[in-house]
């Protein structure tokens, strides 16, 4: 009787600290809630003597930074339903270790490794999170404004490279998998030009930097150097738009538009036959380039390699190899002998051929995935752009981490860089081109049109950068 008396005496004191706890749990609860259930009419009729647009925008971006965190709580959530997880399955498998006797040495080993491939994990998501926080609140010095201007419309298929001549006249070069080139006025939008040498998709199409001759990559596995001569025609006035778009997209009709189905091409002058073919690749060509000065020429293939030719002789100078998978992009310093290669391997490579004796390499791990493309900038910059969906822009003169990094919601095209104001362009998988400092700052996105067909169209767009200082403007090229 005395024990049966004390345990029900003990049931009770538990189970009125229970009603206690509870009772305080819904207190709290109901606390929190009548503190963060202010309505916001009454926070904004309080007395301040903040402007009423100030204060509105701290508002939206309180907004912004409890959303964030309310993902990083349900992450957090979900990290925590991982642990637990694999807490069950390490106790399970050292069940199954002590049946087969093996060393509690042997279980710590293994525990202490899953712990730290957990925690690892922990730190990189984590990261993740709060470098999207931090980006998304960085401060905007500049806005670009953005308004389509012209469309080029002549390619039967998807076009892969767009291309702006270095010398007059300046002309517009486009590559397509409709097996040509086409060379266009910019001011008319005139094709000017036809090349149909390659029998295999035009990959990439680059202009001399001071001659008339343009260098073709493509998928029968050569490269072709031709020259070009063009007249341009007269311009003629173009009605102004004063409609400009920032960060909202813009839909353009499609009224009064060539039909894409008729060859605009088939009017231009056709050059069939190359100067120079360069033969050496035994996989597709995707890019190529010219060295600075224009004497040498850098292709990049599927077979792994990338190959730099003597321009006047045709003939092989250098065979890059290492990277493990197939080339993507090749790209060649404006003013230094120096070429960066990126891959399917995750990597991009900086070759350097300013020693005519000897070339260097150094390779760069900076991606998870694919790297679409990697850039070099007027200054001492490398942009890269994966499939992991980041943009990352290195210094050359210390490129072991990052200076800036771009998140994006989808995977990176070939990325172009604006040289007069530094301005990363990054075509998207989705169909988007959005504008990006070389900080990282989202700046705008360019127009697109609102047609069905677009893969065989350049829209060529005005932008307009909105500054502290004098306003700047720019072209700026969209395929689509």
């Amino acid at each position: 009787m005395p024990t049966e008396s004390a345990s029900c005496s003990t049931a009770r004191q538990t189970k009125q600290k229970r009603k206690s706890h509870s009772l305080s749990i819904r207190r709290t609860n109901s606390s929190e809630q009548e503190r963060t259930g202010l309505p916001r009419d009454m926070l904004e009729g309080q007395d301040s003597k903040l402007p009423s647009s100030v204060r509105s925008t701290l508002l939206e971006l309180f907004g912004q930074i409890e959303r964030e965190f309310e993902n990083l709580y349900i992450e957090n959530l979900e990290l925590r339903r991982e642990i637990d997880t694999l807490n069950e399955r390490l106790a399970a498998e050292g069940q199954a270790i002590d049946g087969a006797e093996l060393s509690k040495g042997q279980l710590k080993t293994k525990a202490s490794h899953s712990t730290s491939q957990l925690s690892q994990k922990l730190k990189t998501t984590y990261k993740a999170s709060t470098s999207k926080i931090v980006s998304s609140f960085k401060t905007t010095t500049s806005r670009a404004a953005c308004q389509l201007v012209k469309e080029y419309i002549g390619h039967r298929d998807g076009i892969w490279d767009v291309s702006v001549a270095k010398t007059q006249p300046v002309v517009l070069g486009t590559a397509s998998a409709d097996h040509t080139a086409l060379l266009w006025s910019i001011e008319t939008g005139k094709c000017l030009v036809k090349y149909a040498g390659h029998v295999g998709s035009v990959n990439s199409i680059k202009f001399h930097p001071s001659e008339q001759l343009a260098l073709t990559a493509s998928g029968d596995q050569t490269a072709h150097i031709w020259r070009y001569a063009v007249q341009l025609p007269t311009p003629q006035p173009v009605a102004d738009t004063s409609q400009i778009s920032g960060e909202d997209e813009v839909e353009c009709s499609d009224k009064d538009e060539p039909d894409l189905d008729g060859d605009v091409s088939s009017d231009c002058p056709t050059i069939r036959v190359p100067l120079t073919s360069l033969k050496s690749h035994q996989g597709v060509v995707i890019a190529s380039d010219w060295l600075v000065g224009g004497k040498q020429a850098v292709t990049a293939s599927w077979d792994r390699t990338a190959n730099l030719y003597d321009v006047e002789t045709s003939e092989l100078v250098h065979s890059l190899t290492g990277h493990d998978q197939e080339l993507t992009h090749c790209c060649t310093h404006p003013t230094q002998r120096l070429v960066v290669t990126s891959s399917r391997d995750t990597t991009f490579r900086l070759w350097d051929f300013r020693d005519p004796s000897i070339h260097s390499v150094n390779v760069f791990q900076g991606h998870t995935d694919t790297v679409t493309s990697a850039v070099f900038t007027v200054g001492d910059n490398v942009v890269s752009g994966s499939d992991d969906r980041t943009v990352k822009v290195w210094d050359l003169k210390n490129m072991r981490s990052p200076i800036a990094t771009i998140r994006t919601d989808s995977a990176i095209n070939r990325i172009n860089v604006c040289v007069g104001q530094k301005i990363i362009a990054l075509p998207h998988d989705n169909r988007q081109v959005r504008l990006f400092d070389m900080s990282g700052v989202r700046l705008a996105r360019l127009p697109r049109s609102s047609r069905q067909v677009t893969a065989r169209s350049v829209n060529i767009c005005r932008a307009q950068w909105r500054r502290t200082g004098p306003q700047e403007n720019g072209m700026l090229l969209g395929m689509e």
